[in-house]
């Protein structure tokens, strides 16, 4: 990152370039699970876990904790 920019730490509603995102987390994940639009607006899936099982649990689980930051 840039020297001379601050990374705040809070909900924003503007769209966060992807590579700062990944380079933000890199360190703090042990697993991980990558879902957003390629160049082309193909959907594009990646994940670290083998199990889909797994997988789909954190989607879900992400995904309740999205949507009670909605609610507040």
């Amino acid at each position: 990152m840039t020297d001379n920019v601050v990374v705040l730490d809070c909900i924003t509603r503007l769209n966060i370039p992807p590579d700062r995102v990944l380079e933000m987390a890199i360190n703090k994940l042990e697993g991980v699970v990558l879902i957003g639009y390629d160049k082309e607006g193909r959907e594009y899936f990646a994940s670290s876990y083998a199990d889909g099982g797994d997988t789909l649990w954190l989607l879900e689980r992400c995904k309740m904790n999205l949507l009670k930051i909605v609610e507040e």
